[in-house]
């Protein structure tokens, strides 16, 4: 049971580790190439804020 448990932690910890963070010059092209009828509600925002508006706190 503790080994499933690590394999499925670890492989979260993988998958997380390499989408680029969300506002990063790298996140913006990648959804620049992503076809926009695949983007969700949260992923027009920030791109909305981050890539176009560039809201600096």
């Amino acid at each position: 049971m503790k080994f499933t448990v690590l394999i499925v932690l670890a492989t979260a910890l993988l998958l997380t580790g390499c989408a680029p963070e969300v506002g990063s010059k790298k996140w913006c092209e990648q959804l620049e190439n992503k076809p926009k009828g695949d983007w969700s509600a949260n992923e027009a925002k920030d791109f909305a804020k981050h890539c176009i508006f560039h809201a600096d706190e």
